[in-house]
């Protein structure tokens, strides 16, 4: 079992559920638009899908040398550059390009899985 890859599939699950809720009932609290709150769903559920892949892949065995770590790096920049963005657009207006890059990174990481 991968020990990096667990422990960032615990980090990024737990992390994923918190903030997760948190975007189901705090951002209503601060009166945020259903838009952002459908912003912050998909990312945490990116996050989420990816922790739980990489919990699956740490439960393999194998060594990848380049999938978890495409998947971490992608999800951090594709979810937290939402998450970001969702409270904060006009600060954190220069994350907008980082999204895209981040979903490049996750894609990666599944063709990653393609290599011996």
């Amino acid at each position: 079992m991968s020990s990096l890859a667990l422990k960032c599939a615990a980090v990024l699950g737990a992390s994923g559920v918190a903030l997760g809720a948190y975007g189901s009932h705090g951002l209503k609290k601060l009166g945020a638009e259903p838009s952002q709150i459908e912003s912050w769903g998909t990312a945490s559920r990116y996050q989420l899908i990816h922790a739980a892949a990489l919990l699956a892949f740490s439960a393999t065995g194998r060594t990848a040398r380049y999938a978890p770590a495409l998947w971490t790096a992608g999800v951090t920049m594709f979810s937290g550059s939402i998450y970001c963005l969702v409270l904060n657009k006009e600060r954190f207006k220069v994350l907008g390009p980082v999204t895209p890059l981040g979903g490049l990174l996750m894609i990666a990481g599944w063709l990653a899985l393609l290599a011996p």
